[in-house]
């Protein structure tokens, strides 16, 4: 798992205060080599760790509607 020191958390501008929502921190990417990830209802909990790729590959699948249900 990649240190979360520094982290600046953000969750989308769409999520209401139901806390049910994750949070991204990105702005590591450059220093740690990871975007962080983690449950806005726990955030003392597990972070996940992804590369620049993986979150590329994520957020392209997104936008091509790959996870629409």
């Amino acid at each position: 798992m990649a240190d979360a020191t520094g982290a600046i958390w953000r969750k989308s501008t769409r999520s209401g205060n139901g806390g049910n929502c994750v949070e991204v921190a990105t702005n590591l990417v450059d220093t740690v080599g990871a975007v962080l990830v983690r449950d806005s209802k726990n955030p003392n909990g597990p972070v996940l760790s992804f590369t620049r790729g993986e979150w590329a590959a994520f957020v392209g699948g997104v936008e091509d509607g790959e996870f629409s249900l």
